[in-house]
């Protein structure tokens, strides 16, 4: 990831991840998921990431939401 990006969000839950990126994609805020998570001992996060001039609207929406 760039600088342009930021991390809005981080969760051990990869459905909740999944969630809030649609979520946020819904709203017209460009998101990605990026895994970190170990696929063989289950530990790590989700970050999602999202562009840096809507990253504020991003972190109200999850606020609101979860």
């Amino acid at each position: 990831m760039n600088e342009d990006w930021v991390i809005v969000y981080s969760t051990h839950d990869f459905f909740k991840a999944e969630i809030i990126k649609n979520m946020l994609i819904s709203n017209n805020i460009e998101a990605v998921n990026f895994n970190q998570k170990d696929s063989s001992y289950h530990f790590g996060l989700i970050n999602i990431f999202a562009l840096k001039l809507k990253s504020k609207k991003a972190i109200e929406l999850i606020n609101n939401e979860f």
